[in-house]
């Protein structure tokens, strides 16, 4: 009696010509078995995730092992330490300009970003949505300027820089950063804002809103994760910035993290990698708790601008 529904629904799709439906209801039965899990689910994670994560293991277990078992990897296991100690943190944070270097960086990134994602907002919604002839080509060249590697602008850049008296100061890298941040910026917000419905704006005229009412009001908070995105992109670049920084910035105290610790922490042949790791390891936190918090509004703003 359990098979009379489907045979009737077989014998309609016979009487009215149509073909019968596939069925799907197998869905992803095929991992339910323990060994075929193992093989196409559990060991490719291991193995992507012991890729990804060991690079930070490494750096971590460099930071915290004493200085004769960073020399004599003969004698002691290079994958652990038995003794550890916080010496190198010790020496970057309160025998080095470590937190002078880390509120540089921060302030750099912060200030860069800010003004790359107003400019960026800007560009993005009078291409998108106020419609004038040769939009959709002055959309394909900032892209198109986004892919201009940075070690071909620097060397133009350094000469204004000097010429307006910013050579050595923050302000240096505040203004040259938005030119790598505000092309791949501009067409993830595109791609974001052709989302949001035309009605919504179309509404809003009607009802005598201007346009920066519109953006103010409208666009903008339906644009939130596609602005988180673009933030968290222009931040990480700032942050591991480095051919800008070196160029740019020379005194001490005006460097930024990925530029002091290479410079500061390696004399001549001999490289401190104690304080080297334990320095790169301090700053990269801040990204990672950055990624932690906004990873899925970062997917999912990517995932719209790419569908665009």
């Amino acid at each position: 009696m359990t098979d009379l529904p489907t045979r009737s629904i077989d014998l309609k799709n016979v009487l009215s010509g149509s073909a019968p439906t596939a069925d799907h209801s197998e869905g992803m039965s095929y991992l339910q078995s323990v060994p075929r899990r193992i093989v196409t689910l559990y060991l490719p994670l291991t193995i992507i995730v012991v890729i990804l994560l060991f690079p930070f293991y490494w750096m971590a277990l460099t930071s915290v092992k004493p200085d004769e078992q960073l020399l004599d990897l003969d004698r002691y296991n290079p994958f652990w330490t038995w003794n550890p100690t916080f010496k190198h943190f010790y020496k970057l944070l309160f025998e080095s300009y470590y937190p002078h270097w880390l509120w540089n960086t921060m302030y750099v990134a912060v200030c860069a970003t800010v003004l790359s994602i107003i400019a960026s907002v800007l560009a993005a919604y009078a291409i998108v949505r106020l419609r004038y002839k040769g939009a959709n080509l002055v959309g394909g060249l900032i892209f198109l300027a986004y892919l201009v590697p940075p070690s071909i602008l620097f060397i133009p850049l350094a000469t204004v820089v000097f010429q307006y008296g910013l050579f050595d100061t923050p302000m240096a890298l505040i203004l040259t950063y938005p030119t790598i941040l505000i092309p791949f910026s501009t067409w993830l917000l595109m791609g974001y804002f052709k989302t949001i419905p035309f009605e919504l704006e179309e509404c809003a005229l009607i009802d005598g809103a201007s346009r920066w009412q519109i953006l103010i009001k409208i666009v903008l908070p339906l644009a939130i994760p596609g602005l988180i995105s673009a933030f968290i992109f222009c931040f990480t670049l700032c942050w591991n910035e480095f051919i800008y920084a070196l160029t740019f910035l020379q005194s001490t105290s005006n460097k930024t993290v990925p530029v002091a610790i290479v410079n500061e922490f390696v004399d001549g042949d001999i490289y401190r990698w104690g304080s080297l790791m334990a320095g790169a390891l301090a700053g990269s936190l801040p990204l990672v708790i950055l990624y932690a918090f906004f990873v899925e509004h970062y997917v999912s703003a990517m995932t719209g601008a790419v569908k665009e």
